[in-house]
């Protein structure tokens, strides 16, 4: 990936809805060599989707709860168990497996208190964990969906200095 793939990226990232014409103007190459570096860059995995971007609380899910799940087992069939039940629980938007005390961490979004119990005993009757704790985001401070793909992390790379 060079820095034009980059160019592309970040640009797409922050305005999916660009056309290739002025995606390609913007990066300083022609249309077709452009749409060719975006269509390689989806067959390589690297753009995995194009969204749009919805405000929860202009949806009515204006509560997020960050929820840490420590694993009532660590066996192959609790954690089948598990990402079963998360799979199919709409309200989850992230889920990792954690490193350390906790074992996975969900970002959950609910409208309301009464949601998130519904939320809470639907999990916890599911995936049985051994402990759960919740907290609840009082305000959003930062929100991006884009990765930054030009900050020192890439200049260090590039320079060979990892």
């Amino acid at each position: 990936m060079d820095e034009i793939d980059r160019k592309i990226l970040a640009l797409l990232q922050a305005d999916a809805t660009l056309s290739v014409a002025q995606l390609a103007d913007r990066v300083g190459l022609s249309t077709t060599p452009c749409w060719k570096r975006v269509q390689k860059l989806e067959a390589s995995g690297v753009i995995t989707g194009r969204v749009a971007l919805v405000a929860p609380e202009a949806v009515g899910l204006g509560l997020s709860v960050f929820v840490a799940i420590e694993a009532g087992d660590h066996s192959p069939a609790w954690l089948e168990r598990f990402a079963a039940a998360i799979a199919a629980m709409p309200e989850i938007m992230e889920a990792y497996r954690m490193a350390g005390e906790v074992d996975y961490m969900l970002r959950v979004a609910v409208p309301d208190m009464a949601a998130y119990d519904r939320f809470y005993k639907a999990l916890i009757t599911a995936a049985q964990p051994r402990n759960v704790t919740s907290r609840f985001a009082m305000e959003r401070m930062k929100h991006t969906t884009a990765y930054p793909l030009n900050g020192p992390a890439f200049r260090d790379r590039a320079e060979g200095r990892e």
